[in-house]
Parts: C-alpha cells; sequence; structure tokens
C-alpha cells in the first residue's frame, strides 16, 4: 500500500478543526505533534496519547521497508504535551521513542474537536441520545463550548436520562452518576463532555434544568442542588470517546484508509 500524504492529512485536519482559530489550553499543543517518514496507510484513534495506547499502536506497526502493517496516525484528542515543556527524559522519552521507532505519527485535537459542529464530542453525543441541537451555551476564552436542546419524549424521567446515557456510551457498573437537583422530568438538556462540572453556573443560565458532562469537584454537588439542576457525571473518558472515533471515520473515508479505534478507559 502506498499510503497517503502525513502533509495532506494534517493539512485538511487543520482546516477542518480550524486548529489556528479555536482557542485552548497551552498545553494542548493542537495539530501535528510528532510527524514521520511522510506517509501513512492507517489511522488509529484514541482519547489519549498514552504510553498505553502507544505501546498498543506500536505493537501492530513496524518501521519503513519491513513490509508489515505500515505507517499509521494516531489520532487523540489528549495529547503528549500536558505536563508542559520538559526534557525529554522518563515517560516522555519512552513515548517519543517508541512512536519515533515505529514511524508512528500523531495528531491532537483537543478544544478543536469538542466544540466542532460534525464531529465533535458534544454534538456527536447529542444526536447519539437523540437531541437536535437548539443552541450553544457556555463561554470558554469568547466561544461557545456546550449544546443544549429538548430532551425527547422517549425519556420520561432523569432516571431514564442516565440509562440512555450509559448505552449511548457503554458505561455500565456504575455507569454515569446522576446528582439529582432538579425536576424528575427533564426538558432542556445541555452537553459539554470531559471536565466541565465547572460549566454548571452556564447551564443554569442558559435555562437548563438537566446538564451531562464527564466530571467535577465535590463542591458542584451543592451547586447543582441549590440551583435546581439534575446534573449528570457520565466519566471524562466515557464522554470524550466519540468525537475521536467520528473525526477518525470522516478522516478515514475522505483520503480511503482504514481505522480502528484503541479503547484505554480510565474510569474516571
Amino acid at each position: 500500500m502506498a499510503g497517503v500524504s502525513l502533509a495532506d492529512v494534517v493539512a485538511f485536519l487543520d482546516e477542518y478543526l480550524r486548529v489556528r482559530e479555536i482557542p485552548d489550553e497551552r498545553n494542548a499543543v493542537n495539530g501535528l505533534q510528532v510527524e514521520n517518514g511522510g506517509t501513512i496507510e492507517s489511522i488509529v484513534a484514541a482519547v489519549d496519547a498514552s504510553q498505553a495506547t502507544i505501546d498498543r499502536v506500536a505493537a501492530v506497526a513496524e518501521p519503513e521497508g519491513s513490509g508489515a502493517v505500515g505507517r499509521q496516525l494516531l489520532l487523540v484528542h489528549h495529547g503528549l504535551f500536558w505536563d508542559g515543556n520538559v526534557p525529554v527524559i522518563g515517560r516522555r522519552y519512552r513515548r517519543l521513542a517508541k512512536l519515533i521507532e515505529k514511524d508512528i505519527a500523531v495528531y491532537s485535537a483537543h478544544m478543536p474537536l469538542d466544540v466542532h459542529p460534525e464531529v465533535g464530542n458534544n454534538v456527536v453525543l447529542a444526536e447519539r441520545l437523540g437531541v437536535e441541537v437548539a443552541g450553544w451555551f457556555g463561554d470558554y476564552k469568547g466561544i461557545a463550548l456546550g449544546v443544549w436542546g429538548y430532551a425527547p419524549a422517549r425519556w420520561g424521567t432523569r432516571d431514564a436520562l442516565v440509562g440512555e446515557l450509559d448505552h449511548a456510551l457503554g458505561t455500565f457498573a456504575p455507569g454515569a452518576r446522576l446528582i439529582p437537583g432538579g425536576p424528575e422530568r427533564v426538558s432542556r438538556v445541555g452537553i459539554i463532555t470531559g471536565g466541565a462540572g465547572n460549566m454548571i453556573a452556564a447551564a443554569r443560565e442558559e435555562g437548563l434544568d438537566t446538564y451531562i458532562t464527564g466530571e467535577g469537584p465535590h463542591h458542584t454537588y451543592f451547586d447543582a442542588t441549590e440551583w435546581g439542576l439534575n446534573v449528570i457525571y457520565a466519566g471524562h473518558y466515557a464522554t470524550e470517546t466519540l468525537g475521536v472515533q467520528a473525526l477518525a471515520s470522516h478522516l478515514a473515508e475522505r483520503f480511503d484508509l482504514d481505522w480502528e479505534f484503541h479503547d484505554h478507559p480510565t474510569g474516571l
């Protein structure tokens, strides 16, 4: 297999995700984080560029000229550099050394993937739940992070919503955690995936009665109950598995590449 140009794939992703326009944390380092020899033959999607993910990808990859699986693009939501500009020693060295040895490229998209209107974590989860997006909310550096819409009639109650959410994300035992601060029958539902417990106030200001995110600190229990919102913590990892898969599928279709998802749940 000849593969496709890494430069062409990166140029498409940069434009499609608007990585130079969407604000983010400094250490997100959105875009191409590790290049390879110049071509890719398949895509691996994962939430995190962790050692476990890299090792699994490397186990089926082979260096150029081996005639084996071929060069891969590791497409992730959480990239390699969240711990900052640190020396290339210890775990930083081990990750990079394995990627370079196996000629694996890495592309990361954090906030640009969260907020994307087609393959973003928020809109894809809304679609999985049957929520038609009616608007956006939750300011982050001048952009709206989350989506909201009206609850489908089939949900009925907030407990039914928890079941729908677990089914959509494939999370069970214990699954999503409900803080029952709002009405039993839900109506206006907002979604910001990941660690967005700090956006409960934004959900309240938007007039929502139910808010879905991944995780939040202890005090948000009282934010929910005292402000009258149902808050559902469905797991930081679990809520952010959908966007990277949707993006990989879209990319693979465009460039005629195979793709797969590597699942490394953290339980958080």
